[in-house]
């Protein structure tokens, strides 16, 4: 949902949200009909309330591990959903869903939303458990002490099932409704991402049920708890370690735009480019985020150069020309030192590299480009062409594109080419304007674009049969 408007709420989440909140509602009805748990109920809602609680105390905020994501206690919802009716196992959610945090506004609606979401989820797990016997198979201390495996794992297996199945429908219904995103990418890969960790959530929440079951009670299930408070507190740290990362990455990047006015905005969306070309290709989930950065920061190394000549109006002397272009070694010189960064200090350092071997700084070709510069080079200079700047209007996309495929085994590499062209079919693309000055004020003095290929550089000047040394700005980024 979008929190920063939420008066104008589109008719189709509010919709959603009312009849979420309306199934949520009748789930509990039975338990007007017959006898309630209320000890076993009230005793899982309050610790699901205790687990979320701390992330909103103002004693304990702060002084605690908070889980930076929704999700690390539902081992006890599965519990809820393990030992009790369906009907009482629903109400279990709506306290600790309630406490929770919620950082953007709307932030009732969006508790509201989670609670009936929840109830929902549980409600559906604990009756499919309840279906397959898993009630009897957990066994009890006063009859059957001992939990009848391995059946009971069929059940719990098929309740923390149905539990991600209703959840990521009810995710990627929000995100249609609200976000207004298409269906095929409101729901796109939701359950694959979720099914692995509600089967360990349910794992968990097996163990709690089988202890709370147990000769010695509700107590003992609390030992569960604490290796799931422990890996909380490792993801949580991971988390604020990722955080720091992120904002390095921010200050460098304003940094350079503070310092190159002609090109800001332009290193966040080379990132995008960048990770939309290794999508295409297949690159793993785990290089994405280093292939982002990559993007991100190729041109950090700006800071090194001179702001007078980044700025210049006029073409630049073979002696300004050759400061500029030791900016990829500049970069690759600030981020040395930065571990997480990985393969993106080989892109920041070889993205103006040619297939050819006409690219600096090293003159490498061919394969001896590592994948990742290959790649940010080709984001590079689309990005470049197709956005205005104060000293010259964008191309239109297909013509940009036109262009990259001219130049794919001279300057570019084919294949990344090819992926950026899927890519761009694929997902769109939306120029912008990425300088401080009007779009249509024009500058002279910066040399005139061509449809020649070589060389295509970030400022989006294609210069044709002129040394790289005696062209105003083009060939660097």
């Amino acid at each position: 949902m979008d929190g920063s408007q939420p008066r104008t709420m589109p008719w189709g989440a509010r919709a959603a949200l009312l009849g979420v909140v309306v199934a949520a509602g009748a789930c509990a009805l039975p338990l007007a009909l017959g006898p309630v748990p209320w000890g076993a109920l009230g005793l899982l809602a309050g610790l699901y309330a205790l687990c979320e609680w701390p992330a909103r105390c103002p004693l304990l905020l702060g002084r605690v591990s908070v889980p930076p994501v929704s999700g690390s206690f539902f081992p006890v919802l599965l519990a809820a959903a393990f030992l009790l009716p369906p009907a009482a196992a629903a109400l279990v959610a709506v306290p600790g869903a309630l406490l929770a945090p919620v950082y953007e506004p709307p932030r009732a609606v969006r508790r509201i939303w989670r609670a009936a979401q929840l109830a929902l989820a549980v409600c559906a797990a604990a009756g499919a458990h309840e279906l397959l016997g898993g009630r009897a198979a957990l066994g009890s201390a006063a009859r059957t002490p001992a939990p009848d495996f391995p059946y009971a794992l069929l059940p719990a297996g098929a309740a923390a099932l149905v539990f991600c199945l209703v959840l990521t429908a009810l995710d990627g219904l929000i995100l249609w409704t609200a976000e207004r995103l298409p269906a095929r990418t409101a729901w796109r890969g939701l359950l694959l991402r979720s099914l692995a960790p509600y089967c360990v959530h349910g794992l968990a929440g097996l163990m709690m049920a089988v202890l709370w079951r147990s000769r010695y009670g509700p107590p003992s299930a609390l030992l569960v708890l604490l290796p799931m408070y422990v890996s909380c507190w490792v993801f949580t740290q991971y988390h604020r370690e990722h955080a720091a990362h992120q904002a390095t990455i921010r200050a460098l990047v304003q940094a350079v735009d503070i310092k190159d006015t002609y090109t800001r905005g332009h290193s966040e969306r080379v990132g995008l480019a960048s990770v939309l070309i290794a999508r295409e290709l297949g690159m793993e989930e785990g290089r994405l985020e280093v292939l982002r950065f990559a993007g991100i920061l190729h041109d950090v190394g700006k800071l090194g150069v001179p702001t007078r000549l980044l700025r210049k109006e006029g073409p630049l002397t073979p002696q300004e020309r050759a400061v500029i272009e030791l900016h990829p070694e500049y970069g690759h010189e600030m981020v040395r030192g930065i571990g997480f960064l990985g393969e993106a200090r080989a892109a920041i350092l070889h993205h103006h590299e040619r297939l050819d071997g006409s690219g600096y700084p090293y003159g490498l070709a061919g394969p001896q480009i590592p994948e990742f510069a290959r790649v940010v080079a080709v984001a590079d200079a689309f990005d470049a062409m197709t956005s205005t700047r104060s000293y010259r209007r964008a191309r239109p996309v297909e013509a940009a594109v036109e262009e990259l495929q001219r130049c794919a085994g001279r300057q570019f590499d084919p294949q990344m080419v090819r992926a950026l062209v899927r890519a761009v079919e694929r997902h769109g693309w939306h120029p912008a304007v990425t300088a401080d000055e009007p779009e249509g004020a024009v500058r002279t003095g910066r040399g005139n674009v061509s449809a020649v290929c070589p060389p295509v550089d970030s400022n989006g000047q294609v210069l044709a049969g002129v040394p790289r040394n005696a062209a105003g700005r083009g060939g660097f980024g």
